[in-house]
């Protein structure tokens, strides 16, 4: 199951900084509107999404993970997800 961490950072300066120096790779602001969905599917390294904005929800094993802004959410590689966007939202993505 996925990690969430309420961290209360959303400076996006800091965060990517905390992520390089975790070793992470591939860090990108991704931004998505209302009632955007991604159906189900995996990544193939562990991921980051890590909420400035907005609200994120991750459906993994039938629970939702509601993320605020703040919230940093770790999952495994090759775990199978989807999401949706109940209000704008925008995320720090990363890999590792």
């Amino acid at each position: 199951m996925a990690k969430v961490t309420h961290t209360g950072i959303t400076d996006e300066v800091k965060i990517r900084q905390i992520l390089e120096e975790e070793g992470y790779f591939n860090i990108f602001k991704w931004c998505d509107s209302a009632g955007t969905h991604y159906p189900e599917h995996t990544h193939p390294h562990d991921e980051v999404r890590w909420v400035v904005s907005g609200h994120l929800q991750i459906i993994e094993n039938g629970v939702t993970l509601d993320l605020r802004p703040g919230d940093r959410m770790e999952s495994q590689a090759n775990t199978p997800h989807s999401a949706n966007v109940p209000e704008d939202v925008c995320y720090i993505c990363a890999s590792h």
